[in-house]
């Protein structure tokens, strides 16, 4: 009988698309299994048409567990994995009962990274890879692709009379930059971006900045920097449109962001800032044509997604990468 297969994974965004070649997996060394995703409603267009998946469950935050669960429990699923690890997903788990398997965190080895520099991680792997533990009953192992992100045509189509409309990326090289992130440390500083998106404008390039809601005030600022030859969609468009607007882009600048992910999700080469996170915490572009820009400091890692502050004051993690040294990148990406 084929696999009746349940996934939990509640957010973020980079989080979810790294299940994609799990599920790819899945899907591949059994084309006939069921595969049901719950993830927050938020998130779930990022799997909306992605075509391993049999369902996607939007689960309304609004919503009692508990209900989530008697949903779930009677369905008589055959895998249940947690790829969130949370308290709630965890509350979830007690509501739908069932054996469950999950995969490994480390908390502990990042805390120690965190606190005292020491380095004891002896799981190398990205989370991506990491994932593929908890289906371990169901032979799969990971392949040479990268992330998934599959895009209906008419979503691809208002992505582009977007630029149109506003005559960018037509007859010039197209750049999406992405200014926001939810933590200050993980936020390269507001002169660095106007000052690049001025040199990549002078340099025959066009720019699209790109994020949610939350980051149009800033990203109203960069673009300005780029006059005419660059404009904001940030708020714009919903995850689906923001990913049809990074296809159409020649690359990505962003930080240590969701983005950041989604953008390799439909090819697109990055250039990364990574500042208070690190290489051992599995979330660096995965299989993807991307440059890395971080600087050895004692005091990195000095959290396990950001924060509000430096604890150094002087943030010379994002600070003393230059525009120039973006540019630089941006040349040297594989195309």
């Amino acid at each position: 009988m084929p696999p009746d297969v349940l996934i939990v994974r509640f957010s973020a965004i980079g989080d979810i698309l790294l299940m994609t070649p799990l599920l790819r997996a899945v899907r591949r060394r059994h084309p006939d299994a069921r595969i049901t995703v719950v993830t927050k409603a938020a998130f779930a267009p990022l799997l909306a048409h992605n075509p391993r998946v049999t369902e996607v469950i939007g689960w309304d935050e609004t919503q009692p567990l508990a209900a989530l669960g008697r949903q779930l429990k009677g369905r008589g699923f055959s895998h249940r994995m947690d790829l969130h690890g949370s308290l709630r997903s965890l509350m979830l788990r007690r509501h739908v009962g069932g054996r469950w398997s999950t995969y490994p965190k480390h908390r502990v080895a990042r805390a120690v990274l965190i606190r005292t520099k020491r380095d004891i991680y002896g799981d190398r792997r990205p989370v991506a890879e990491r994932y593929f533990d908890a289906a371990r009953s169901l032979d799969v192992v990971p392949d040479e692709g990268s992330l998934e992100m599959f895009l209906p045509r008419p979503t691809l189509k208002a992505a582009e009379e977007f630029l149109a409309a506003r005559g960018i990326g037509a007859t010039r090289q197209l750049i999406a930059v992405a200014p926001g992130a939810a933590h200050f440390t993980k936020r390269w500083p507001l002169h660095h971006w106007t000052a690049l998106v001025r040199r990549l404008v002078d340099s025959g390039n066009d720019v699209v900045v790109v994020g949610g809601p939350d980051d149009r005030e800033v990203a109203a600022v960069v673009s300005e920097a780029g006059g005419e030859r660059a404009v904001s969609a940030a708020g714009e468009f919903d995850l689906p449109g923001s990913a049809a607007l990074l296809k159409r882009a020649r690359a990505l600048v962003s930080g240590d962001t969701g983005l950041m992910h989604l953008a390799t999700a439909v090819g697109t080469p990055v250039v990364v800032l990574f500042g208070p996170t690190v290489l051992p915490f599995g979330f660096f572009p995965y299989r993807a044509k991307a440059t890395v820009l971080e600087r050895d400091l004692y005091c990195r890692p000095c959290s396990a997604h950001g924060g509000p502050t430096c604890p150094e004051v002087h943030h010379r993690c994002m600070q003393d990468t230059t525009p120039e040294d973006i540019q630089d990148a941006l040349r040297k990406l594989p195309r």
